[in-house]
C-alpha cells in the first residue's frame, strides 16, 4: 500500500508540474462554451467514462455537460473533451476527425505524449498527457502492475474544472 501511494503521488504530482499550462489551455478552451450559448460535451471512452459521471452526477456537476452519444449534434458554441487511455482508440480518432472536419474546438487528455506519431494530439486544440505508459508497481512476476488511468484522469478534470471555475468567478467579478 505504501508503494502504491508513493507511485500516485508522484503520478499526480508529475501530472500537476508537467500539464499546468495545458490544464489551463483547456479550462479556457471549456470556458468559450459556457461564456456563450454552447455545452461541454465529454466523451469518455472505456474507463474514461469515470471522468463523464463525475461532470454530470458529482457533487460538483459541471455546468451544461452533456455526455458524448454517437447520435448527437454540435453547434458552433459547442466545445468538446475527448478522454481516452491512448492517442491511438478509434473512437475517440473517428471523434476527433468529425469535430475538426466541422471546425468544433476539442480538448484532448490521453495517456500518450504529445508528438509527431499522435494524430489525436494534432487535431486538437489543447492537449493534455497523464504520461501513463506503464503499471506504477512491479507484479509478482516482474511485470509492471496497476495503470490508474480512470484515476489520473479525474485528477486533471478536477484541476480543469478548478481552473474553469476560478475563470469564470473572474469573468462575472468584471460584470
Amino acid at each position: 500500500m505504501k508503494i502504491l501511494t508513493t507511485q500516485i503521488r508522484g503520478l499526480l504530482e508529475r501530472i500537476s508540474n508537467g500539464q499546468e499550462e495545458s490544464i489551463e489551455e483547456t479550462a479556457r478552451l471549456l470556458a468559450q462554451a459556457l461564456i456563450g450559448e454552447g455545452r461541454i460535451v465529454i466523451a469518455g471512452f472505456d474507463e474514461m467514462e469515470a471522468v463523464t459521471s463525475t461532470a454530470l452526477y458529482g457533487a460538483e456537476p459541471l455546468q451544461r455537460a452533456v455526455r458524448y452519444t454517437d447520435d448527437l449534434s454540435f453547434t458552433a458554441a459547442d466545445r468538446v473533451w475527448l478522454l481516452a487511455r491512448k492517442g491511438d482508440h478509434p473512437a475517440a480518432l473517428q471523434l476527433a476527425r468529425q469535430l475538426a472536419e466541422e471546425f468544433i474546438p476539442f480538448a484532448v487528455l490521453t495517456a500518450d505524449p504529445h508528438d509527431d506519431s499522435n494524430e489525436l494530439a494534432d487535431l486538437a486544440f489543447t492537449y493534455i498527457s497523464t504520461g501513463l505508459k506503464k503499471g506504477l508497481i512491479p507484479g509478482p512476476n516482474g511485470e509492471r502492475i496497476v495503470q490508474p488511468h480512470a484515476l489520473a484522469a479525474l485528477f486533471v478534470y478536477e484541476a480543469v474544472k478548478l481552473s474553469l471555475d476560478e475563470m469564470l468567478a473572474d469573468d462575472d467579478e468584471l460584470e
